[in-house]
């Protein structure tokens, strides 16, 4: 018995793990952005001035002011949300949901960001 629970709790665990990441991961599909939609980058304003997506307002999520600044967007807008690599977005959209905002897109990272969305990469 002990030596199935040995074999079965790493196996709990690692199910675990990925069916957490799978539920915060980005989209893989296109993303359509309308002329209203708001695209956000969470990044910090020294990688936004890097390369942004065009038209992407630049609200760092790792900001003590991040909760502050969101909130003066219209909660019910439709909004476009990516980073580096897709955690700090992850993270920006829950923060966001908590705030009450609905219509959230994770997008990922700048490159599988600009290509969901079709918008160029631009400085």
């Amino acid at each position: 018995m002990k030596l199935l629970s040995r074999l079965l709790a790493p196996l709990a665990v690692a199910t675990a793990v990925v069916l957490g990441v799978a539920a915060c991961a980005p989209t893989a599909e296109p993303i359509e952005v309308a002329s209203d939609t708001v695209v956000i980058d969470v990044r910090t304003p020294a990688e936004y001035a890097e390369g942004h997506l065009e038209g992407a307002i630049n609200v760092d999520v790792q900001s003590p002011e991040f909760d502050a600044l969101v909130s003066e967007l219209p909660a019910d807008g439709e909004y476009v949300v990516y980073c580096r690599s897709g955690n700090r977005s992850a993270a920006a959209i829950d923060r966001m949901e908590a705030l009450g905002f609905t219509s959230l897109v994770n997008a990922g990272g700048v490159d599988a960001a600009s290509n969901a969305t079709g918008l160029a990469i631009t400085k």
